[in-house]
């Protein structure tokens, strides 16, 4: 059965530092995940699973013509993690099927737009003086490498070890340094994480820079309400919190246009996301943060996708009204 995430069991936390990686690396996380580490899958099952698909449609956006981003690892990721079912990281790999060309397309098309979107916020956010930049479930997205920072940031990276693992390898085979000063965090994020996260150098004195991108779909209410009051106490006046939100999950789940697209997904992945989804009503994400004393703006992804020239080829699968970014500032 698929794994749900829940931010309330315990269990141990670790830190990995970006200097130790290749083949040591993988042995570091091997040993932590033996020793307690409740966060165990991989790069190619569960969560880990849904990574590599976001990898994929970086890569066949990035080899896209008028790319919104670009990103020349996602592309060995994928290749390197070598999938159960494989994943096109170009779209001409995707081959002449009228569904599957539809699916990678926009699958391509909207990795390219919550890219750009969040790369854009959190650029902004590091000029404007938030020298901590904290990516919470960060995947494969290698915004330390692909990013141009000021000299004062840190990156902090934190997800499960053997994801960051995988992640280190790939990079060091490639041989490319980290445009700004990256710490990675290895932890589950159900159990507690702030310490790891502070022993890596986080200072919750200065203004810092937040994005949960892909992860608040996947975590029940309670633990979307724990995670923000965390990162409310960890941020100061100056800092800011980005998160990628999908309203009206329940009716998203009902819609048949959407069950035969996630069918048609499930089989070519190998897995079926929705198992990740709680089954619960729709988190107030706005009014929350606004009444915990934030700023907050929402940009829906069909307004964004607009504005970048662009369109989603299929609305079953990515919903261009319930899709949203959310923005909030202290």
């Amino acid at each position: 059965m698929a794994r749900r995430f829940d931010l309330d069991g315990t269990g141990r936390q670790g830190t990995q530092s970006s200097d130790s990686v290749g083949k040591e690396g993988f042995s570091a996380a091997d040993s932590a995940v033996d020793g307690g580490f409740a966060a165990d899958w991989d790069i190619v099952t569960g969560v880990g699973l849904t990574a590599l698909g976001v990898a994929a449609g970086r890569a066949m956006e990035t080899h896209s013509e008028g790319a919104l981003v670009s990103d020349p690892f996602a592309e060995a990721f994928v290749r390197a993690a070598a999938p159960p079912k494989p994943m096109p990281t170009r779209l001409e790999d995707v081959g002449d099927d009228e569904d599957q060309v539809m699916s990678w397309t926009s699958m391509a098309t909207y990795m390219g737009v919550r890219s750009r979107y969040f790369d854009e916020r959190l650029a902004a956010a590091a000029e404007a003086g938030a020298s901590q930049i904290v990516l919470l479930a960060a995947g494969l997205d290698a915004r330390a490498y692909r990013m141009s920072w000021p000299e004062s940031v840190t990156v902090f990276e934190l997800d499960a070890p053997k994801v960051l693992a995988f992640k280190d390898a790939v990079l060091a085979g490639r041989g490319v340094r980290a445009g700004a000063q990256r710490r990675t965090v290895a932890v589950d994020l159900r159990n507690e994480w702030t310490g790891a996260l502070r022993q890596a150098g986080f200072d919750p004195a200065r203004p810092s820079a937040w994005l949960a991108e892909g992860l608040m779909m996947f975590l029940p209410n309670a633990a979307k309400e724990r995670l923000l009051r965390i990162v409310g106490d960890l941020t100061v006046p100056g800092s800011s919190l980005e998160v990628e939100y999908v309203e009206g999950m329940a009716a998203i789940r009902r819609d048949p246009q959407f069950q035969r697209r996630r069918a048609q997904m499930s089989e070519r992945m190998g897995l079926d996301v929705t198992d990740l989804w709680p089954d619960e009503p729709d988190f107030p994400l706005g009014d929350w943060l606004r009444e915990h004393g934030w700023t907050v703006s929402t940009d829906y992804v069909v307004d964004v996708t607009g504005r970048y020239g662009r369109r989603l080829e299929d609305e079953s699968m990515f919903p261009p009204r319930s899709g949203a970014f959310v923005s909030a500032r202290k």
